[in-house]
């Protein structure tokens, strides 16, 4: 199908915003990580651009070997493996019931749970829930508020409800109950919506900062963006962690670069095996509201 020259004007259009939004995103990127490689003079000098100067590893030594990164680092991990895999058990628990149509009062329940998104109790009852429940300065806080996304919840039941009825009339006719129709019959067709859903909840808990700032007053437990915040809110002084042999060759521009580049390449790392699953994931589960 020819496109008229209206359409081609938008598509070039369109082509040239997104190119631009992309080269506004990854720009800043690689200059953090030019930054985070380069000699201490060059950072200082402002010479460094996209590309690393007098290359060396100095920066990720003194801030594996002289700052707790290792620690928030399998803290991070620790919590968005755990909250990641509970997220999704309860989310898939509230979506398959919500998404058969001979639950009763599914309507309601839904729309329960939509009330949600839009009113909540605030930060100081939610606090005082949490406290009293003894969680604080405990990874249960962190994950316990934010247990469900309704938002992710209503993207399953949108999915779920879509699935042929012809599939769980033929289960259901060779024997197979609810907990067997669930788990080997809808979840092995919703792999791509499955590593959507986890995709997201995996980023939003990498990503815990007001929470864990909130939540969590020992500093041993600290994550990922809480410690690099730190580092890049506080006056760095390399001498206070690094070797004194090593200090000519250290700033803490670099070190805080290079911080920031550990903390985001376990994303770019899982991102791109969950890629081909995160478009089609989206549409599927919103072919229905």
């Amino acid at each position: 199908m020819r496109k008229t020259r209206g359409e081609k004007v938008f598509y070039l259009i369109n082509y040239v915003l997104l190119s631009l939004v992309a080269v506004s995103c990854i720009l800043p990127l690689l200059n953090i990580i030019a930054l985070s490689f380069s000699d201490a003079r060059a950072v200082v000098s402002g010479n460094v651009g996209l590309w690393p100067v007098d290359f060396t590893w100095f920066s990720y030594h003194s801030l594996i070997t002289g700052t707790p990164i290792l620690n928030a680092f399998w803290n991070s991990v620790e919590i968005t493996l755990i909250g990641t895999g509970l997220s999704m058990a309860v989310t898939i628990m509230a979506a398959y019931p919500l998404s058969r149509r001979h639950f009763y009062y599914r309507r309601f329940f839904t729309m329960a749970m939509v009330f949600t998104m839009i009113f909540n109790g605030g930060l100081i009852p939610t606090y005082l829930v949490v406290q009293n429940l003894g969680l604080v300065n405990s990874y249960g806080a962190l994950w316990l508020p934010g247990l469900v996304s309704t938002y992710n919840m209503l993207i399953m039941r949108s999915y779920l409800e879509n699935l042929p009825r012809e599939v769980d009339e033929a289960a259901r006719i060779d024997g197979c109950g609810e907990l067997g129709l669930l788990f080997r019959i809808v979840l092995p067709l919703s792999k791509p919506l499955l590593a959507t859903i986890a995709l997201f909840y995996g980023v939003g808990y990498w990503n815990s900062f007001m929470s864990v700032m909130i939540y969590i007053n020992d500093t041993s437990k600290y994550n990922m963006t809480v410690l690099v915040q730190n580092m890049i809110m506080s006056n760095l002084n390399v001498q206070d962690f690094t070797d004194p042999t090593m200090i000519s060759n250290l700033t803490p521009e670099g070190i805080r670069a290079a911080a920031v580049i550990v903390m985001v390449i376990p994303i770019l790392v899982v991102y791109p095996f969950l890629q081909k699953y995160f478009v089609k994931g989206v549409m599927l589960g919103s072919i229905k509201a």
